[in-house]
């Protein structure tokens, strides 16, 4: 140990040295490309309530004990008022519950591009 320790005294003692860089100017360009894909799925569900609709030429609605009406009536008849006219008829009619359904699938990609320029002196 004692040998060592008198072989490292002795021995020359290591210096940094200098370095001293060979340009005087630079430039580093980066170019950086990123994309992006986003998948989507909406659903879009209508609701509606019932509905019951009548139209009509020489028609009347009537009730099931014969008066006349003008309302939703699930006992409802519908008669010709003079059968010597022509006549015409139209009847909608749509339980309460969904109506509607939709489903729209799209996808939206981004791309983006980046550009980098350093410049260094010394």
């Amino acid at each position: 140990m004692k040998r060592l320790l008198l072989l490292l005294l002795i021995s020359p003692a290591a210096y940094a040295q200098n370095v001293t860089p060979n340009f005087t100017t630079g430039t580093m360009t980066q170019t950086v490309t990123a994309t992006q894909s986003v998948n989507e799925t909406v659903v879009t569900e209508r609701y509606g309530g019932d509905v019951f609709i009548w139209n009509g030429d020489n028609v009347e609605a009537v009730s099931t004990d014969g008066t006349a009406i003008d309302i939703q009536n699930s006992a409802v008849e519908f008669h010709i008022v003079d059968p010597s006219h022509p006549w015409q008829l139209e009847v909608s009619t749509r339980p309460a519950g969904l109506v509607e359904t939709i489903n729209t699938t799209r996808t939206i990609q981004t791309d983006t591009v980046t550009n980098t320029l350093s410049v260094f002196a010394q």
